[in-house]
């Protein structure tokens, strides 16, 4: 399919485009495009772009990786096929930043596919893709991790994840840092420090925070984080944009209102009636 720049959501349709592609290969699993446009309906509330609170967060999780003694970066089809790139640069921007395959839907062909996407953006090496760990009270294929990966993490970055392994994660005693659009989702409501801002401009972030940050690695010192005050902001920017939304749409019908006032009303309420010609109320009196 052909995308012209110049179409308004052109962003956006080459995203669609690219979890379409990466669903025919298998990397994506039809849930994950269902996820996807969830989220995006709230980036559009939020103007599709990084809010200032967002923008906060991003900078306190990037000093959170760099104090870290063993952060790991959690990837899976969604992220590999969007975002390839943005986790090797972010594990280039982290020196000893570990990245781990880890799947909902997993089997040995997604593992594949997602580890040639990681691969052929420049991320090596690679853990998850034989799990020797798990976590435990977790029934789904996400409890399957690397002995020397996530399991053995002090900070986790969980980007597009889902709410029950943020909350087993934070039981073994990680701090978590997930990135979700949804300020609803049990991610958000779940994790150390939540990121509600887009995939993409969410790494991008990091990464430029990290490049720039000259502070000692793996110090160990984690400045405090208020997930009640993050998410409150997101909510009323997220508020902000319906209303906006909302004045948008009334105003073309106020206009034409205004453009075309109501008949003239009697005194008592009635419309007041045109005469008739007088010829016509002479006849009518005979």
């Amino acid at each position: 399919m052909r995308l012209s720049p110049r179409h308004p959501r052109y962003g956006s349709l080459k995203v669609r485009a690219a979890l379409a592609e990466a669903s025919r290969t298998g990397l994506v699993v039809p849930e994950g495009l269902i996820a996807h446009g969830r989220g995006e309906a709230f980036d559009y509330l939020m103007g599709e772009r990084t809010s200032p609170s967002a923008r906060r967060a991003e900078r306190l999780a990037a000093a959170w990786l760099r104090a870290a003694e063993r952060p790991v970066v959690s990837v899976n089809g969604n992220v590999a096929a969007l975002a390839a790139r943005g986790i090797a640069r972010l594990a280039r921007a982290r020196p000893g930043l570990g990245v781990e395959v880890n799947l909902f839907h997993r089997s040995p062909a997604r593992v594949r596919a997602v580890s040639r996407a990681l691969r052929a953006a420049g991320v090596h090496p690679l853990l998850g893709t034989r799990p020797t760990a798990t976590i435990p009270h977790l029934p789904s294929d996400r409890a399957l991790v690397d002995r020397n990966g996530i399991y053995a993490a002090d900070v986790c970055l969980v980007p597009l994840e889902d709410g029950d392994r943020t909350e087993a994660l934070r039981a073994l005693g990680k701090r978590v840092i997930s990135i979700d659009l949804n300020p609803f989702s049990r991610t958000s409501q779940e994790a150390d420090l939540p990121i509600v801002d887009e995939l993409t401009r969410a790494l991008a972030h990091l990464a430029e925070d990290l490049e720039a940050n000259r502070s000692p690695l793996g110090s160990g010192r984690f400045a405090r984080s208020d997930r009640r005050t993050t998410l409150g902001e997101a909510l009323r920017t997220v508020g902000r944009g319906l209303k906006r939304a909302a004045a948008a749409r009334s105003r073309p019908s106020a206009r034409r209102a205004r453009a075309s006032p109501p008949p003239a009303r009697g005194s008592r309420g009635r419309s007041r009636r045109t005469p008739a010609p007088r010829s016509r109320r002479r006849r009518s009196r005979r």
